[in-house]
């Protein structure tokens, strides 16, 4: 999650608490953003995150970690959030048959409404995507009126 605009960048369904899954969804996200050197990346204290694998991929793109304190989830709270919107507004709404059938819509949830629809109070009632949108292109240029922030 990008804690500005409150997107999803980076994501893996997996069945397991492994290294992998987290580490997919972080490769994901950097080829998403390609951050620089000062991203600070937070986690909770969980195995998969103090791995060596993953620690060295931080390290590889010079990003800076952060864990939750032991024991505090409010620490992670916006993922805490996160995930408890994802299971109340999805996965507890919908059946899955098969992991690649949960995969494919989980995916779609994230990409097609959470990102691009689903509007957050922390954006002024955007979505990410339109938050980023304001930021990117309408902030960043005076020749755009600024009620295109609404009509995204």
């Amino acid at each position: 999650m990008d804690l500005y605009s409150r997107k999803i960048i980076g994501w893996e369904v997996t069945d397991h608490m492994r290294t992998e899954g987290p580490l997919a969804a972080l490769e994901m996200a950097i080829l998403f953003r390609n951050p620089g050197s000062n991203l600070i990346h937070h986690s909770d204290r969980g195995s998969q995150y103090a791995s060596n694998k993953y620690r060295d991929k931080l390290e590889s793109i010079k990003a800076k970690s952060s864990m939750s304190r032991c024991g505090n989830p409010y620490d992670n709270a916006c993922m805490e959030s996160f995930f408890a919107t994802l299971k109340k507004e999805w996965v507890y709404r919908h059946s899955f048959r098969t992991k690649e059938e949960a995969t494919h819509k989980i995916n779609w949830f994230i990409s097609s409404f959470y990102n691009s629809v689903r509007r957050h109070s922390n954006n002024a009632y955007l979505s990410p995507d339109n938050f980023e949108y304001r930021y990117q292109v309408v902030e960043k240029s005076a020749s755009y009126p600024k009620k295109i922030l609404y009509e995204c």
